[in-house]
């Protein structure tokens, strides 16, 4: 048997401060991580659901305009959904219109998408939209569209809902497809956009993906015609995503301030151990183990503690994902934060990570404390002892 595990199982490290430091270190790393991933899952795929990943228009005019459609049979429009990391293609039309309230007027953008599951006539809102017109599902809700003329539709809010791109100058009420197609005088093959909704590991490529798509509708296009966009989210909405990579920024300084302090008070707990146990070092030296099967001794009861305090932050950490995902209990303003409440993901990758990551940069820093094993005189420390 190893020698250095041998004594290490028999040696107790009485850090108990140190091992809360550790617990309460992970505790936050683990938050900060699952924290972060929820923000930029919520909001990804809220956009996604609202507007695409990617979306398909006349670069002109863009998606909002009433008089120029997209044809679906156009031959440059066909393939995009074989493009590697989109996993659907979805054809949709935009309308602005007014909806009127109980006290006042609100300017919306009507959005009707295949597949939207409402019926005929049934509209889902935005949450900020249904407190400021005092709505609520079963309501009617009379809407106009302007244009040549004005036209006028009574709809029943089927739901409401809490949307990334909510705020009071921009809400989203979805519909069905042929609704909208209807109030622009369109024909079922006319839409204002495709919308390219992408695969989770699509989304890291978002860019590349809508140069790859405009490149095959410009492609497809004759020369003497013009061609459709394809203008990914990340461009549509450059300030929410600079939000998130900000977002990552603050998680990985938190990473560093946590192991930083866990670190450190493990350092303390470890060479209060040593200086305790100074007998012991200078016995197991003068029976000829080396300075570093000693090191490694202790480091293995510090490691120990640390896996400890590791283990209990994640299985707390862990638990308020639980609480919070299935509860909502703490909540946001959606007008600073785009989410009413706080988002959580665990992605078991990204907390191993973080894990493998904080313990290493731990161990790393307790081996500084053990460079005053060498220092210690086996004559003198026996003698003493």
């Amino acid at each position: 048997m190893n020698a250095a595990r041998f004594i290490a199982r028999r040696l107790r490290f009485e850090g108990k401060m140190a091992m809360i430091s550790i617990a309460i270190s992970f505790l936050v790393i683990i938050l900060a991580v699952t924290i972060s991933g929820g923000f930029r899952k919520e909001i990804r795929s809220g956009i996604a659901d609202i507007a695409g990943d990617i979306q398909v228009s006349w670069p002109e005019v863009g998606a909002l305009a009433s008089d120029n459609p997209l044809n679906l049979s156009q031959p440059n429009l066909a393939g995009l959904d074989s493009i590697p990391g989109v996993a659907m293609v979805r054809p949709a039309v935009y309308r602005g219109g007014i909806v009127k309230g109980e006290k006042e007027i609100s300017g919306v953008i009507f959005k009707g998408a295949a597949g939207s599951g409402l019926d005929s006539l049934r509209v889902k809102i935005p949450a900020t939209l249904a407190r400021q017109a005092g709505l609520a599902p079963g309501d009617k809700m009379t809407a106009y569209f302007v244009g040549e003329k004005v036209r006028a539709r009574r709809f029943i809010v089927d739901s409401i809902y809490e949307g990334v791109l909510s705020g009071s100058d921009n809400l989203v009420v979805l519909t069905g497809l042929e609704d909208l197609q209807r109030v622009c005088g369109w024909e079922p093959e006319e839409v204002s956009a495709l919308e390219l909704v992408l695969t989770p590991q699509g989304r890291e490529s978002m860019e590349q993906i809508a140069q790859i798509s405009g490149g095959k509708i410009l492609s497809r296009t004759p020369e003497d015609a013009s061609a459709p966009m394809a203008v990914s989210a990340l461009s549509r909405y450059p300030q929410i995503f600079s939000w998130l990579d900000l977002i990552d920024f603050n998680v990985a300084v938190i990473l560093i301030l946590m192991t930083i302090v866990a670190g450190f008070n493990m350092i303390s707990g470890l060479l209060i151990l040593l200086f305790r146990n100074i007998s012991t070092i200078g016995t197991l030296k003068s029976l000829g183990m080396t300075d570093r099967s000693i090191s490694e001794l202790f480091l293995r009861v510090a490691s120990r503690l640390v896996l400890t305090g590791m283990a209990i932050g994640n299985g707390l950490a862990l638990l308020f994902c639980l609480v919070q995902g299935t509860t909502h209990v703490l909540r946001l303003n959606p007008e600073n934060y785009f989410l009413s409440y706080v988002p959580v993901n665990v992605n078991p990758l990204m907390i191993l990570g973080a894990d493998a990551v904080a313990y290493l940069a731990i161990m790393v820093l307790l081996t500084i404390p053990c460079l005053f094993i060498a220092r210690v005189d086996p004559a003198r420390t026996v003698r003493v002892g």
